[in-house]
């Protein structure tokens, strides 16, 4: 057991590690563009805008993986995030886990926020695909923490675990699609190009407000209060204490 959890905690710094390294691609892309030569120059060339970086033939396959995001991946993860919530309660959370299990819950939530927002309003240049990756492997690091300590006080059933592999894996799949959707900013990050760097602005051809409206509703819906409803029964059962007395054997 304690080489697992040994294991564990190497896995999370592991995932924080790849976070800033991440972040830190992020500033030196970000530097590298505004020492860029001013545009007309053969080097500068090279640190076209964001609309002169998309081929007019990739537009169909563009909409059609922004519609995959937008209509696939994130309603599957509100569907396995209130699942989770589902296996929480019928394992007894507020008597075995408690209040901590479920505020490392909220902490993934507000991690999955920053990209979640980032994809739904703002354009995406270096700066924020960095910030959007790194928000996965922060998202990577605090989940471990969060399965590391919950089996050591409930049974974390075959259902549940299956539930967290999709948690896990689908912030994985939404990064991915976008990276692949900004190609240049992708390549800026890894060092292979340069982009001149502009202010951060919002997105030049939006999702549209009746979409941002449905999908921020639908996360506080199915995300955001079933786990303060989580939150309030474990204050209730164990008032004060993040976690419940350990139970007897």
């Amino acid at each position: 057991m304690k080489d697992n959890r040994t294991f564990l905690g190497y896995y999370a710094l592991g995932m924080l590690a790849a976070a800033g390294v991440t972040l830190g691609a992020g500033v030196v892309a970000w530097w590298r563009g505004r020492r860029a030569p001013p545009d007309g120059t053969e080097a500068g060339m090279a640190s076209q805008s964001v609309a002169e970086e998309t081929p007019p033939e990739t537009d169909e396959t563009r909409r059609v993986v922004r519609k995959v995001l937008q209509y696939f991946v994130i309603p599957l993860w509100l569907v396995s995030g209130l699942t989770d919530w589902w296996c929480h309660r019928r394992t007894d959370i507020e008597h075995t886990t408690g209040l901590k299990e479920t505020g490392l819950h909220l902490l993934m939530l507000g991690e999955a926020a920053v990209p979640v927002l980032a994809g739904l309003f703002m354009e995406i240049d270096v700066p924020v695909l960095s910030l959007m990756i790194a928000s996965f492997f922060v998202h990577e690091a605090t989940a471990m923490w969060d399965v590391s300590y919950a089996v050591t006080r409930r049974e974390v059933q075959p259902v549940e675990q299956h539930v967290h592999s999709f948690l896990e894996m689908i912030p994985l799949l939404a990064v991915a699609m976008i990276s692949v959707l900004h190609w240049p900013q992708l390549q800026a990050l890894l060092g292979r190009r340069v982009m001149r760097p502009v202010p951060p602005r919002m997105k030049r051809d939006p999702l549209g407000l009746p979409y941002a409206a449905g999908a921020l509703t639908a996360m506080a819906v199915f995300e955001v209060l079933p786990y303060c409803e989580e939150a309030l029964r474990d204050w209730r059962a164990n008032p004060g204490r993040l976690a419940p007395p350990v139970q007897a054997a």
